[in-house]
């Protein structure tokens, strides 16, 4: 698949979801050695104060590891999940009769509680409902004023409070719920780096949230699991600072024929985009109870990274897994293989002509296009290895990993949380430096930064990427510099 890199440092990041088996501060000391990029904390399980206090122990464990790991929390959006089914997993049997019930209490294998009072008016009869992302999946046969029957077309194991995939026209709940509203001013208040809205359907639920701007606020990422976001999927890309993949719901809102393809199709449009994006869900499943994953799961894996994924995402697999460090290191090593066989130069042939939208005006967006792609050029030509992007939003890094350059990208920026949301950017190191006026001091740090901290070696060529002083809304200089 294009020319190797031999024994290059991973590029695609690593998002992995903080759970009970992974809340402890060795643990995550531990996942982050192992190669975290991003911690994911899930709102749909366990409360608000259980989910701060994770929030805080992952900055602990991220300053002990002298590393910048970016924090996402998951908002639970107007998810619909069954009642807790206790401690022990349920296994339900193909053939089986099952009854949903609306209900929050409790779930078992005769029962389902669905926590959503508009159940028995939006779920009909003929329905096929997909519970715990497919995991077992129901026929609806029969309803009442009290409940419905449905037989257990596919069986298998449910556990906590799994999901019940309700088609997404039918749902009447908007997003961001009042819930997801509640806890998003919580984690806003606390600095959080990333937001994911679940559910989006069209740009407007991504402005509904409200925030400023990243990176004065938090980075938006816009989950695509509904059909109606496929379809509204060029205005969601243009209004959220990431994407997500979410093939579990996704998967069930269309054919698992067409799943692998869309999800092809939604990447490639948002790294033209210059937007993050994270292919989530199922991706070492088996390593919730297994240390190894199958080989269909490891090839998954390497297509996402061939496919251009900015990042992949482990959910139950160290949420609640039997070893999230190992499920950690596994992705790594899987990645980073991917990553020597990335087809480099074709990637960037497709985009080299592609615009790039963001948050700023279209000239500065110009500008910044014409200027990463320079810099691609010159860097891929003299072979340098090294491109330092000097940026104040991290519009610019963006812009620059995009083109999926064989040189490693250093992002640096003045602004700490601009540099904890590059945590996602694909092949990016995020590093903080100070604050400086001129273009010539900006470069003279950046360039001592990179030779201090051994991302360039004395004598070597580096390319530098910068607007021409900290006030300028675009990268409009490109220098090619000597590490001294």
């Amino acid at each position: 698949m294009g020319g190797s890199v031999t024994g290059m440092q991973r590029r695609t990041k690593i998002v992995a979801t903080i759970g009970p088996a992974s809340e402890d501060q060795s643990t995550l000391r531990d996942m982050i050695a192992a190669g975290m990029d991003v911690a994911r904390i899930g709102l749909a399980h366990g409360t608000l104060d259980e989910a701060i206090e994770r929030y805080h122990r992952i900055r602990w464990a991220a300053e002990q590891e002298g590393r910048a790991v970016g924090i996402l929390v998951d908002l639970p959006g107007p998810k619909v999940r069954a009642a807790a089914f206790g401690e022990a997993a349920t296994e339900f049997h193909s053939g089986s009769a099952v009854q949903l019930v609306v209900g929050r209490d409790s779930s078992n294998a005769d029962v389902i509680e669905v926590d959503y009072e508009g159940l028995l008016d939006d779920v009909l009869v003929g329905d096929s409902l997909d519970v715990g992302d497919g995991r077992v999946v129901l026929d609806v046969v029969d309803k009442d004023s009290n409940g419905m029957k449905a037989l257990v077309v596919h069986g298998g194991v449910l556990s906590g409070c799994p999901g019940v995939h309700i088609p997404a026209d039918r749902l009447r709940i908007s997003t961001p719920t009042p819930q997801d509203f509640v806890a998003l001013d919580a984690f806003v208040e606390l600095g959080v780096d990333m937001v994911a809205i679940s559910f989006v359907r069209s740009a407007h639920d991504i402005r509904r949230v409200g925030t400023e701007p990243h990176p004065r606020g938090p980075m938006l990422v816009a989950k695509i699991e509904t059909r109606a976001a496929v379809q509204n999927l060029a205005g969601i890309i243009d209004t959220a600072g990431a994407i997500m993949v979410a093939r579990g719901d996704l998967g069930s809102e269309c054919s698992i024929e067409e799943l692998p393809h869309l999800q092809k199709q939604i990447i490639q449009q948002c790294i033209a985009g210059g937007r993050p994006v994270i292919t989530a869900t199922q991706m070492l499943d088996s390593m919730v109870s297994r240390p190894s994953p199958t080989r269909a799961e490891a090839s998954d894996v390497a297509n996402a990274v061939f496919d251009g994924s900015s990042a992949l995402m482990l959910s139950g697999e160290t949420a609640i897994g039997v070893d999230p460090t190992n499920v950690v290191r596994t992705m790594d090593r899987i990645a980073q293989r991917a990553d020597e066989e990335f087809n480099f130069e074709l990637w960037a042939e497709r985009l080299a002509e592609l615009r790039m939208t963001d948050d700023t005006t279209h000239d500065a967006a110009s500008i910044t296009d014409a200027m990463t792609m320079a810099a691609w050029r010159a860097a891929d030509s003299l072979g340098i290895s090294t491109i330092l992007a000097i940026s104040g939003t991290g519009f610019t890094v963006r812009s620059m990993a995009r083109f999926r350059p064989q040189a490693r990208i250093i992002g640096m920026s003045h602004n700490e949380r601009a540099v904890q949301q590059l945590t996602m950017s694909w092949g990016t190191t995020p590093v903080l430096v100070k604050d400086r006026g001129s273009n010539d001091e900006m470069v003279r740090q950046a360039v001592e930064v990179a030779r201090d901290r051994d991302f360039a070696r004395s004598g070597e060529v580096v390319a530098v990427l910068a607007g021409s002083d900290n006030r300028s809304r675009s990268a409009n200089v490109l220098r090619l510099e000597r590490v001294p």
